[in-house]
């Protein structure tokens, strides 16, 4: 098959050193079974990973990245998994994700390297899909109390906001009040190697989708 392709298949160092450690986070955050939508998957070797160790759950990775779904496609046609679907183009800010009545929404290292309003959409596409006491799952680095919780997160929120001055490391507690006002509520913080944090939402019961 084309799509397998080793040229296709991106390679990212920091999805290889995090992944262990996010993946037992997942290990004792998601359901059994179910359907996991990821966003922003990037090369996909973190869908590979996940659904290999998770072999309950319906894995369906997303990017809004056309060579970003090439590399994923081409993981998925190399590793052969059965619960892993092809990726979705998916844009959060867009209306129609493509899926609905979703047990679990992963995104890992998105909400620095966008603007904010995709936080929001992320949030508020998230409430609207997840069934009860459905997660989104997030990753990444975070500022507390508007302060950076380590010299190496300050230096890299100075290039990403370089880059683009919509972009930059989040203040938790910010993320953490978006949740709460479209009824998803933060768990305690998990401390992360390499200054980072994972934080674990729970869509609250009864909340309206809007």
């Amino acid at each position: 098959m084309t799509e397998s392709h080793p040229a296709l298949r991106q390679r990212s160092p920091s999805a290889e050193r995090n992944r262990e450690p996010i993946l037992a986070v997942l290990r004792d955050t998601l359901p059994a079974t179910g359907r996991v939508l990821e966003i922003a998957s990037g090369t996909g070797q973190h869908a590979m990973y996940f659904a290999a160790a998770l072999p309950g759950l319906d894995w369906q990775p997303s990017d809004a990245d056309a060579d970003a779904r090439a590399s994923i496609a081409a993981w998925i046609a190399h590793e052969g998994l059965a619960n892993v679907r092809a990726p979705l183009v998916l844009d959060v800010h867009q209306p129609d994700w493509g899926v609905d009545s979703l047990d679990a929404v992963v995104c890992i290292n998105m909400i620095h390297i966008s603007p904010w309003s995709a936080a929001e959409a992320l949030f508020a596409g998230a409430s609207r899909r997840l069934v009860d006491g459905g997660v989104l799952y997030l990753y990444g680095p975070y500022k507390r109390g508007g302060t950076q919780t380590a010299p190496s997160n300050d230096a890299f929120d100075q290039q990403l906001r370089s880059r683009d001055p919509e972009w930059g490391v989040r203040d938790m507690e910010a993320v953490v009040e978006l949740g709460a006002s479209v009824g998803l509520v933060c768990d305690e913080p998990i401390a992360m190697p390499a200054n980072n944090f994972s934080l674990v939402f729970r869509k609250r019961s009864g909340t309206v989708r809007v």
